[in-house]
């Protein structure tokens, strides 16, 4: 039975991850309704799950850090009761349950987005890059990794490369929240390159817009850049009706990075965004570009299995 056949319980909480999905990731959403039903059910799911996660620490309460905490461990506990039954009354883990069952998702992918999550209440820096690419596997690449049962795949080489596209898109959000998380006390920029380029944090927390800034933000988005050319092959790996959605993601996405440069690598001036016309012109040159590969596909056919 597909997901599209489900309980009325169960669609409501699909609804919750849509709606979820829908406010907070237009660029997400967007290209995730362009895959067939079951997979865009699925695809609402984790990023329900994912973002109420974020959503812990990122949306301003007055909460303490230990009341988080014990939302954290809340949220790990109920998740393993839910692998082992195969429900759950919470919202986002009844439908995420759902998916994990369905596309046999490892339970260490959602556990280690927790993990994440943790170590962003208890981390505000990051001494170097390898640091920080830790960071970014636990609260992204994971979600590639998940992503990547979703939509199937052709060859398991396909995990290592949606683990390099997860760090690409992190790095991204990271150079474009520059602003909005310094107010909040957090510099993610590694320490060790701050040191290089001659840039201290309190030029950061003051917007001193110095030289040196501008020449770590433009080193950070080639690193950035390099990430989604490494991330770029591995695409080719997933289902051929699948490969259109995140072609256009990881492209909106590398978008935020033109923008960055377009204003000179200054992060102070404003949140850069791909406008929507943009995004839906990347959305329907890709679902074009797949419908062209699958008709060649079905005339010259590649044996090779598919999961999923």
């Amino acid at each position: 039975m597909g997901l599209c056949s489900l309980a009325d319980a169960d669609r409501a909480a699909f609804e919750y991850a849509r709606q979820i999905t829908a406010y907070y990731s237009k660029s997400f959403y967007l290209s995730a309704r362009i895959l067939p039903p079951d997979r865009r059910l699925a695809t609402y799911a984790l990023y329900g799950f994912c973002r109420h996660c974020d959503n812990l620490i990122d949306t301003p309460r007055r909460r303490t850090r230990s009341e988080i905490f014990r939302e954290i461990q809340f949220l790990t506990e109920e998740l393993q009761i839910a692998y082992n039954t195969g429900e759950s009354e919470h919202p986002v883990i009844r439908a995420l349950i759902i998916v994990a069952i369905r596309y046999s998702i490892p339970i260490e992918y959602p556990l280690d987005l927790l993990k994440g999550i943790t170590m962003d209440i208890q981390q505000a820096r990051y001494e170097t890059f390898d640091e920080l690419t830790f960071f970014c596997y636990r609260v992204a690449a994971v979600v590639g990794l998940m992503m990547t049962h979703v939509l199937g795949y052709k060859d398991k080489r396909a995990f290592k490369y949606a683990k390099q596209l997860g760090i690409a898109m992190q790095l991204t959000n990271i150079l474009r929240d520059i602003k909005e998380d310094k107010e909040m006390g957090r510099i993610y920029l590694p320490q060790q390159d701050l040191a290089r380029f001659g840039v201290s944090a309190q030029d950061i927390f003051n917007e001193r817009m110095t030289p040196q800034l501008r020449a770590l933000i433009k080193f950070q988005t080639r690193r950035a850049d390099r990430y989604y050319f490494e991330a770029t092959p591995g695409i080719s790996l997933l289902r051929t009706d699948s490969q259109y959605a995140i072609y256009s993601a990881a492209k909106i996405y590398q978008g935020i990075l033109r923008k960055i440069e377009a204003q000179n690598y200054n992060p102070f001036v404003g949140r850069v965004f791909v406008p929507r016309f943009q995004k839906i012109g990347i959305l329907l040159h890709e679902v074009l570009r797949t419908k062209l590969l699958s008709a060649q596909e079905k005339l010259c056919p590649v044996h090779s299995g598919i999961n999923r």
